[in-house]
């Protein structure tokens, strides 16, 4: 083994670890550093990973310094230790706390040299669960960001982003084939916390859809997992349901409906429920287009919050997470698509004949709109 340099460091010493427990990834990275600083030719073997797959920033700082330099003679480097001073003095250059004795300390940590590259693959895997964390907490973020001026093109690209990261991670751990892997279950789509605001379109919606039943037939793209509470999803079923059998559609009629699929509780008043069916305002296509897109929203923050919760959970295989990722993203991709053909202009080929003479499209009603009496849910 040669012989480490003793001097001692004039500058202060910096921590080359954070204040958090070491997790197995620390390990790994002082392991695969300590056998590179001990047979440096092991770097040959070494792929996948580069400064920044450590987790630490010194580690990554000394990767590079021992990648920067050609490897030397294996029988010089246990003679001397030029080779070791050269990378020091150059990682020293970025990170000031390293020192002789933590490099002596590294070669001490690591259990066989000749594990170099399964150290790296280690390294390799942490790093792809912390990119993957941290695009699904931007994703989180975003969806989530009321202060955006258009949430939904920034949440879309930051979906983006999440799908590019397990599309990386796929190409870097291709699954064997035969091999099954367990995924856990998709969490049931909730909701972000709901407001009087959110009712209130919701309501709005209905009402001025059963005032323009024409214009449902126009808003496939719309669905009952749209909706922040079963009640209103339930009378959008009932009022497209009305409006596809090109049956009479009217307050009465959709509260007709309602009663026969069961949605009329003991806490819902169905002249109340009269009233509100009532008073429309607006378009139903502004007020559909605000709900699909608060249901991209809330689909984007609850794939964000899948794929980290898949990278908080250490038993997680790169396998797992490209499996549920993607089948996170696919939930998402599917509002998405509803979203682009609520917003996209639309489209007079095979257009159906309408029953009623809609009012054009508005943006929302300058004066208030009647406030939207609640019903217990």
């Amino acid at each position: 083994m040669p012989h480490y340099p003793t001097t001692e460091e004039s500058d202060d010493h910096e921590d080359v670890s954070d204040t958090h427990p070491p997790q197995p990834a620390y390990f790994a990275e002082q392991a695969l550093l300590g056998a590179l600083l001990l047979e440096p030719q092991r770097l040959a073997d070494v792929t996948g990973i580069d400064a920044s797959s450590f987790s630490e920033y010194a580690h990554g700082v000394l990767f590079a310094a021992i990648r920067g330099r050609p490897a030397p003679d294996p029988v010089q480097h246990t003679l001397d230790t030029s080779w070791l001073n050269a990378v020091l003095a150059a990682a020293r250059e970025h990170a000031r706390g390293l020192t002789a004795s933590y490099l002596h300390t590294l070669i001490q940590v690591c259990p066989w040299p000749r594990h170099a590259s399964t150290y790296a693959r280690m390294i390799e895997t942490d790093h792809a669960r912390r990119t993957l964390r941290a695009h699904a907490m931007c994703l989180v973020q975003t969806a989530r960001d009321d202060t955006l001026p258009h949430p939904v093109p920034a949440t879309l690209a930051a979906a983006d982003a999440l799908a590019g990261a397990v599309d990386e991670i796929a190409a870097r751990f291709p699954m064997p084939s035969g091999l099954l892997q367990r995924t856990p279950a998709l969490a049931p789509i909730g909701t972000l916390p709901n407001t009087g605001k959110v009712a209130d379109e919701e309501w709005l919606l209905l009402a001025t859809a059963t005032a323009h039943p024409a214009d449902v037939e126009q808003m496939r793209w719309l669905t009952a997992d749209d909706f922040s509470q079963p009640l209103q999803a339930g009378l959008w079923q009932s009022l497209t349901a009305l409006a596809y059998r090109r049956a009479p559609v009217d307050p009465i009629t959709v509260l007709w409906e309602a009663q026969q699929r069961g949605l009329l509780k003991p806490d819902v008043e169905p002249a109340k429920l009269l009233d509100l069916l009532a008073s429309p305002a607006g378009s139903p296509q502004h007020w559909g287009e605000l709900i699909v897109q608060r249901s991209l929203l809330t689909t984007a923050h609850q794939v964000g919050c899948h794929v980290q919760a898949l990278t908080d959970d250490p038993t997680t295989t790169p396998y797992q997470f490209i499996i549920g990722g993607r089948r996170a993203l696919a939930r998402l991709s599917s509002v998405r698509t509803r979203w682009h053909q609520a917003t996209s202009p639309p489209s007079t080929v095979n257009r159906p004949r309408d029953r009623t003479t809609s009012p054009p499209r508005a943006s929302p009603p300058r004066t208030t709109a009647p406030p939207a009496t609640r019903i217990s849910r």
